[in-house]
């Protein structure tokens, strides 16, 4: 395992670019002087286009928690009434966070494996429509579920239009397309650790108009975490604490990198990864966890077979440097997840694949040698709009 890099198949932290990893390694700069500022105007600018908004953004030294708990207590007051929409682990912790501030939160669980339906939602709201705030999970890394924003989003602006909509979207944001503004979320979340190839630090906040004012009539407590002090120190080219220096290092070489690939590219590749994850997976008998309409394209989970010894297969398969993440919550155990985010390529996955397949085989289950890789290959070149043999084929019949 030392001889060579681990493949890092995890839903973050990510991997890191070898341009990113030596940009964290430069010398410490006067965060209080204009190459922080020229910096820090950078990130914020080149952030912007993924969050589709073109509102100001808080970068706040703390984890993706960190940031879920400052777009609560920025916005909220105790004994605000809170519709936490959960769609697994981490939803469950927006709403948590919520509650130990003071909010009354009415939790709406849905299934594990599901996405939230906005006709549920919609007959939520329509039964109660006074509700202050409506928490969403974009990305749920712990059950490999994308929800529908835009259409969860449409719901709440018609049925409930002066509840706050809060977004946590620190594994989903940067890898897919989100449309802050045209959608009409008032406060998305990500983290540097996630889609934006960098170490863990930093959490980056956007508000809408109408967050920006919530701020000003919101008692819950907030000092290191109060937005406005960011947003007007960022506005003089500073941060209102001490920053992670060297993460903010990173977090503007992986845009840099971002930008240079493009946001359409950098989509596409992890559709790409998203769908090669798949298929491998199926190929290897692997039954995939998520409702497949609503797959991640960040993560995919599936179930750990009953006659599979999972330990002594993951033991292996660690041993041959791939890394895993195993399920969290009601599902330790149960689940193992491929985590397919950042800088990730396609190559990857079709490395881990091979180590999946060998250590499948080595352990006796029915796997034709080279069968999850080849899945894995024609499923990322069809999602490239590549034609191949297989799919020429099949149009043919």
């Amino acid at each position: 395992m030392d001889r060579f890099e681990p493949n890092l198949r995890i839903p973050g932290p990510t991997g890191l670019p070898p341009s990113v990893r030596e940009a964290g390694a430069r010398q410490m700069i006067n965060h209080r002087g204009p190459e922080f500022a020229a910096m820090l105007g950078r990130v914020l600018a080149g952030m912007q286009p993924f969050f589709g908004t073109t509102g100001d953004i808080a970068i706040v030294t703390t984890a993706g928690t960190g940031g879920l708990e400052a777009a609560v207590v920025n916005t909220l007051s105790p004994r605000d009434r809170v519709l936490g929409v959960s769609i697994g682990a981490f939803g469950d912790r927006f709403a948590k966070i919520a509650r130990a501030y003071g909010a009354d939160v009415t939790k709406l669980d849905v299934e594990w494996g599901q996405a939230a339906d906005p006709a549920v939602l919609r007959a939520e709201l329509e039964r109660d429509n006074g509700y202050r705030a409506v928490l969403l999970t974009h990305n749920e890394t712990s059950t490999g579920v994308m929800n529908p924003i835009p259409e969860l989003a449409a719901v709440i602006r018609e049925v409930a239009p002066d509840a706050l909509i809060l977004v946590d979207s620190v594994s989903g944001l940067g890898a897919v397309p989100f449309e802050m503004d045209a959608w009409g979320v008032d406060v998305v979340v990500t983290g540097s650790q996630k889609a934006w190839m960098s170490a863990p630090g930093l959490a980056m906040i956007a508000a809408s108009p109408r967050a920006w004012t919530a701020m000003e009539t919101a008692t819950m407590p907030r000092v290191y975490l109060d937005l406005r002090a960011h947003r007007e120190s960022h506005a003089a080219g500073q941060t209102p604490w001490t920053p992670a220096l060297a993460v903010l290092y990173q977090v503007d070489e992986g845009i840099r990198l971002m930008q240079a690939d493009g946001a359409a590219a950098v989509f596409a590749r992890h559709a790409a990864c998203a769908a090669a994850a798949r298929a491998g997976l199926t190929a290897l008998d692997f039954r995939l966890f998520a409702d497949q309409r609503f797959a991640s394209k960040t993560v995919t989970a599936a179930y750990v077979p009953d006659d599979l010894d999972w330990k002594a297969f993951n033991g292996e398969v660690k041993r041959r440097g791939l890394v895993l993440a195993g399920g969290q919550g009601k599902l330790t155990g149960k689940i193992f997840r491929l985590g397919h985010l950042g800088s990730v390529t396609v190559e990857e996955i079709l490395g881990a694949m091979s180590v999946l397949e060998f250590v499948s085989i080595e352990a006796g289950r029915p796997v034709t040698p080279g069968a999850a890789v080849a899945a894995a290959q024609v499923a990322a070149l069809e999602s490239f709009g590549v034609v191949t043999p297989a799919t020429a084929g099949a149009g043919a019949s």
